[in-house]
């Protein structure tokens, strides 16, 4: 009976340590995993351009959001070397939108900036389909703006719909977050073709 025992107590240490809680794809794991990925973590960044610009920025849906604020405003002038066709803009910071985006306007008077406006916030993991060692997890996330730039460029976007492949690997589940291109969804795919949910 004690040779039983014994050998009964090795067999479930030893299983108790071969299985870690990766290793069962749940959707409280698939939401961890996701949500914490570099490629789901990064700051959606909009770039300005102050100066001359074309027709095409200057009438760019988020050119027009930031001019209705009062950010920036634009006059028309001659096209420059790479810049165009006619007709061209010279764009100005105002002085609201100087205050708007004083953290990230650049001393030096830079004609070209990034201002980070947003993050990537998950809503809910839909569904897990599993075949092998791997798995597809539809998810829905949303923008969350950073700031009052983020409010305005962000503002009734709406929730996304993607889906990511999941690898099982010997210590778990992860996610794929980039690589080369497979027949399987990355994360960094699943994020650009994120379809929204009406």
């Amino acid at each position: 009976m004690r040779k039983y025992a014994a050998a009964l107590a090795v067999s479930l240490l030893l299983s108790s340590t071969a299985c870690s809680p990766r290793d069962f794809l749940t959707r409280r794991l698939a939401i961890d995993l996701i949500a914490g990925a570099d490629t789901f973590k990064a700051q959606q960044l909009f770039w300005i351009r102050t100066g001359i610009v074309s027709n095409k920025d200057y009438t760019s849906p988020e050119y027009l959001v930031l001019q209705h604020h009062g950010w920036m405003t634009g006059t028309n002038a001659p096209c420059i070397a790479n810049v165009g066709p006619p007709p061209c803009w010279d764009m100005a910071l105002t002085p609201l939108g100087v205050d708007a985006l004083k953290d990230w306007v650049s001393p030096n008077g830079a004609q070209y900036f990034s201002v980070p406006v947003a993050r990537r916030e998950l809503i809910a993991v839909t569904g897990i389909a599993k075949n092998g060692n791997l798995a597809s997890v539809d998810f829905l996330w949303k923008w969350a703006a950073l700031n009052e730039v983020g409010d305005a460029l962000y503002a009734g976007t709406g929730t996304y719909s993607s889906t990511v492949t999941f690898v099982h690997y010997d210590d778990g589940w992860r996610v794929m977050e980039s690589g080369p291109a497979r027949s399987n969804q990355r994360l960094d795919e699943a994020l650009k073709n994120a379809e929204p949910v009406q």
